[in-house]
This record gives C-alpha cells, structure tokens and sequence, in this order.
C-alpha cells in the first residue's frame, strides 16, 4: 500500500466519519469536548473533583456516541472520563418540529 493509498482511505474514513456524524447529531442533547474524545450524548455529569492538591474532571455521559475514525462501534451505552484537562459541554438547540 503506498502512503498516497493510505492517505486516501484515512480521507475516506474521516468524510464517512463526518456524514455519520451529520446523520446522529439530531438524536442527542449535548456535545462534550476534552482533549482526547468528541462525544454526543443524552445525559452528561460533569463532577469537578480534587485529590493531593491537584484538581481535575469526572465525566460521565450516557447514551452517546463517540468520534473516533478507528473504533468499530460509535455508539456506547455510557462513558467515564478522568482528566486534568479542560471539558466543553455544550447543550445542543432543538430544531421546532414542524406539522
């Protein structure tokens, strides 16, 4: 495989990665950044906590989904995250449902 190849198929992934995305966002309610993982999810718990002086995040979300291009199955039934470093936790806007 040349490394054009393997361009092109991490190029593919991403783009099928992101209209998986376009498809999913309407089912959740938040959108949860840290700096290793983008999640959507129904329910999150963000717990600030602190331990020997040093703060840092617990984070548990429940029915959500997970960007990431190498992993077989996005959807998980919960996640917990441990991190020292900074959680965006957005609520997304409903669009009105139209009649």
């Amino acid at each position: 495989m040349s490394a054009e190849d393997l361009e092109n198929y991490e190029n593919d992934a991403e783009l099928a990665l992101y209209r998986e995305y376009r498809d999913v966002v309407g089912l959740f309610s938040y959108v949860v950044e840290t700096e290793r993982r983008f999640y959507l999810a129904n329910q999150v718990d963000l717990q600030v906590r602190s331990a020997a002086g040093e703060v840092y995040f617990e984070l548990r979300l429940n029915d959500a989904w997970v960007w990431d291009v190498y992993r077989s199955a996005r959807f998980v039934k919960s996640v917990r995250v441990v991190t020292f470093k900074d959680v965006n936790v957005e609520e997304l806007a409903k669009a009105e449902i139209a009649l």
